[in-house]
């Protein structure tokens, strides 16, 4: 393994390095090189997402949509599962719960 001199090094930088090096059980060699790691390490790609602009050319337009489809479901009546002899999804859980 290499060896790195650093010269000129501030001394509050220095603080900070022994702090973290004690916060995290290491030596501040091992902290020095954690931080070296960490600021090197290549940035993941952004995610692309199954539907989005650029894979989707319709994109905008359901986009645009969804507004209205939210407004159009707040609309809807809210039924109630007991008034078609379905039992409560509390009841649900708790038998769930039980087994």
């Amino acid at each position: 393994m290499a060896t790195l001199t650093l010269e000129d090094l501030p001394d509050y930088l220095i603080k900070e390095i022994q702090q973290l090096a004690q916060q995290n059980n290491q030596s501040i060699n091992e902290q020095i090189i954690n931080l070296l790691q960490q600021a090197i390490q290549k940035p993941q790609p952004p995610l692309k997402f199954l539907i989005s602009p650029e894979t989707d050319p319709t994109w905008e337009k359901r986009r645009e949509a969804t507004s209205q489809i939210l407004a159009d479901i707040d609309k809807r009546r809210r039924l109630n599962p007991a008034d078609f002899g379905l039992p409560d999804s509390t009841e649900l859980l708790s038998e769930d719960r039980e087994r």
